[in-house]
């Protein structure tokens, strides 16, 4: 009974956290791309752009609310899931979480109100200083969920405490600059970045096509496209570094990935698909790529 129990719970929560990141990466990427069509409006003067602000900026309403809405289900959870696991690392876990929860869900909500509201009661500039800083909100709020999904990676700057059978924080500036969170935050916001120009090359590429709004779907299109291009080949950089950081600090974990069941010779190869045999300890079925694991853990071969 007690391992269902464990199972349930792990379900429940893989699956809360999965629904809230459909949302995730969709409301950093677009949440800048807001910031650049405004900014282009408030220098041009154009008012194609500043509809273009307002139009893109509903759907982003849309994203952010329900992202925050599945966020704060996600929350609860570790309460209601893992009430042990919060008392045991709660001093150092708790930090990040509390302060991402006042980013996204207090200073991130004000300002969203601030950009639906604000067109006609704020100047221009004010208006794109309150887009701009809705943009850097969202991505500071990433920045600390990650801290402490990096701390749970590799946990720094923290010792047990024998007396209160906790583990407590050390060093906070250790948690923060833990590179495991740091690596995970620009690979995230940049694969972020790259599902917000998708979502709006989509959507302008439909317009193109069925021959409506055309010089508000090539404008969209365009920025999209360039934003796109530079968040693409950045996230195909960082998580070259995602990888090569997973084999220097979780070595074991990369092994589980990949279905690696004892050591193998350099260089290694890359599991591309496999049938795990708990009980023989092997894969019943694989398909590898010759040296590439070797080449993403090491870069070497």
């Amino acid at each position: 009974m007690f391992t269902d129990i464990v199972e349930l719970s792990r379900l429940q929560f893989a699956l809360t956290a999965m629904y809230h990141f459909l949302f995730v990466p969709l409301t950093l990427g677009m949440a800048f791309l807001l910031a650049i069509m405004e900014s282009v409006y408030v220098m041009t003067g154009k008012q194609i752009y500043k509809d273009m602000t307002k139009f893109w900026g509903k759907l982003f309403a849309i994203n952010f609310a329900l992202g925050v809405a599945t966020g704060l289900s996600m929350e609860f959870q570790f309460g209601t899931n893992w009430a042990y696991y919060s008392h045991y690392v709660g001093d150092i876990f708790g930090a990040p979480l509390a302060i991402e929860a006042l980013m996204a869900f207090f200073l991130e909500s004000t300002l969203v109100g601030m950009f639906f509201f604000g067109w006609d009661r704020l100047s221009k500039r004010q208006h794109l200083a309150v887009t701009w800083l809705v943009a850097l909100g969202s991505n500071f709020s990433a920045l600390w969920i990650l801290v402490a999904n990096g701390w749970m990676q590799n946990p720094v700057g923290a010792d047990f405490n024998f007396e209160t059978m906790r583990m407590e924080m050390v060093s906070f500036a250790d948690v923060v600059l833990n590179p495991v969170a740091q690596v995970k935050f620009v690979h995230t916001v940049a694969s972020g970045y790259t599902t917000g120009a998708m979502f709006i090359l989509g959507i302008s590429a439909y317009y193109l096509l069925k021959g409506r709004d055309i010089a508000f779907a090539r404008r969209s299109f365009a920025i999209a496209a360039a934003f796109g291009l530079a968040a693409i080949i950045s996230t195909i950089i960082l998580g070259d570094e995602s990888g090569y950081e997973l084999g220097d600090v979780q070595k074991t974990k990369l092994a589980a990935i990949e279905a690696e069941w004892h050591t193998e010779p350099a260089p290694a190869a890359f599991t591309a698909i496999a049938i795990p045999n708990q009980e023989k300890m092997e894969n019943d079925f694989q398909i590898k790529v010759p040296y590439l694991l070797g080449i993403i853990a090491t870069r070497s071969l």
